[in-house]
């Protein structure tokens, strides 16, 4: 399907041996290449936008040189660069590492009293309380305060995450409408993809989002797909920095590290 992509499938479901699942059903997920390749430092593109919307329309992941945080909502792309703005990407752009899914919500809550991120998260366990299963979410409503973050675009040499975030951008919004979206995942896909929570943000009327670090909403609606069969991930076959990169290290650390807010920062961005 994709030739220079090395297509390894990762049945979850006994009935999804087969690569031809991916056809009949889309309660899946599908993800470009891995996090830990990400924190150390392999931002070249792996697949187009374009061919990344064909597995779903709901999603989180950067672009080619970490330019930009990466939101998929209702089939739209949308990219929240260093300078906090949000910007509609080309279909051709390339994109290191996303995860993606055809979001067909089957639990959901209003939201009636102020939510941080914690309780959400507390919420969101309790809707979906076995850890081994994957959630994709999403809360639409009035939020007091989010939270944000991007970095900046990088150029080869690309040094490690753990150095970029040191120079990201912080985004401090309130009183602001939009979507906080993004997966739980479980604990066995260490080394793949985030554990636990992995959030980004867009504003309503595109001002603002990005990466959360935190958030609070006073009201809303969650919404959560908590039904996925199987994960898709491709590999860049033909990627010489991937192919070579050590991936044995656990790094467990370095992502704990940039998933968080560090201090000190880029002085913060007031979105009002």
């Amino acid at each position: 399907m994709f030739p220079k992509l090395q297509n390894i499938f990762v049945a979850l479901a006994l009935s999804c041996v087969l690569s031809s699942c991916i056809t009949t059903s889309m309660d899946g997920i599908t993800q470009v290449a891995t996090i830990d390749a990400l924190l150390t430092g392999v931002y070249d593109g792996h697949m187009s936008l374009r061919e990344l919307r064909s597995y779903g329309d709901f999603g989180i992941g950067t672009f080619e040189g970490l330019d930009g945080e990466m939101i998929l909502l209702n089939g739209s792309f949308y990219k929240v660069r260093a300078d906090g703005k949000v910007y509609k990407p080309f279909l051709s752009e390339r994109t290191p590492f996303a995860s993606v899914t055809k979001f067909i919500a089957d639990q959901r809550e209003s939201i009636d009293t102020p939510t941080d991120m914690k309780a959400m998260e507390s919420r969101l366990d309790s809707l979906v309380p076995q850890q081994n299963k994957f959630c994709a979410f999403a809360v639409h409503g009035r939020f007091s305060r989010v939270r944000t973050r991007s970095v900046p675009s990088q150029k080869k040499p690309y040094p490690p995450l753990s150095e970029v975030t040191k120079t990201q951008s912080v985004f401090a919004i309130t009183n602001v409408t939009g979507t906080m979206m993004g997966f739980r995942c479980p604990p066995f896909v260490k080394g793949v993809n985030v554990p636990g929570y992995h959030m980004h943000f867009l504003a309503d009327d595109l001002s603002s989002g990005g990466h959360v670090l935190d958030f609070e909403i006073i009201n809303g609606a969650l919404e959560a797909d908590t039904v996925h069969e199987w994960l898709h991930l491709y590999l860049p076959g033909d990627s010489a920095s991937f192919g070579t990169t050590d991936l044995t290290k656990d790094r467990s650390a370095d992502l704990q590290a940039v998933e968080k807010e560090r201090r000190p920062v880029a002085a913060d961005k007031a979105k009002l």
